[in-house]
């Protein structure tokens, strides 16, 4: 296991994991992973405690409690943390996921730099129409360095990438010739 990578991910990103980390490491932040690959009953798990926090907190039942559970934690099956390709990291010096984290010098560095290793801030702020979700700092996901350059040079998110690429392929202006 790499030294910055004590978590599990897929196996195709832990070159350009490790790479941003030792980067924003030498850049004098201090990145750590406090979430990764997570297993279906891990999931399962999370999941459930937040439908219990919602029917406890906000005193919600059924489908209520599902959905407000749904906006903070992904169901199991949904969630990006079941592929391998996404990572939560903190700064060191501030191990809360909220917005505060978007403060530290790590989460500065690493929205300037992530998609220089093939990453993206998944859940932007002010991106909540197309992602279902509430900003998620310090939630970032490899798609690749050509993708992940595009979807942070245009600000947009992963589902708008998406919407964009699927138009293009039915446009036939965008169509190479077949000659």
């Amino acid at each position: 296991m790499e030294p910055h990578v004590n978590h599990r991910v897929d196996a195709r990103i832990v070159e350009d994991l490790t790479a941003m980390l030792t980067a924003a490491e030498a850049a004098g932040t201090h990145p750590i992973i406090c979430s990764s690959f997570r297993t279906y009953d891990y999931q399962e798990n999370l999941f459930e405690n937040r439908i219990e926090r919602a029917e406890r907190e906000e005193h919600l039942e059924g489908i209520e409690a599902e959905e407000a559970a749904a906006f903070w934690v992904a169901p199991p099956g949904a969630s990006e943390h079941q592929t391998g390709l996404a990572v939560d990291i903190v700064d060191a010096d501030y191990l809360e996921l909220d917005e505060g984290q978007e403060e530290t010098a790590t989460q500065q560095w690493l929205m300037i730099h992530c998609a220089e290793y093939g990453f993206i801030l998944r859940y932007p702020e002010g991106r909540e129409e197309y992602t279902g979700r509430d900003p998620e700092p310090g939630h970032f996901r490899y798609v690749g360095e050509v993708a992940a350059e595009y979807i942070m040079r245009k600000g947009i998110t992963l589902e708008e990438f998406k919407d964009a690429y699927d138009e293009s392929k039915n446009d036939p202006w965008a169509k190479k010739d077949d000659k």
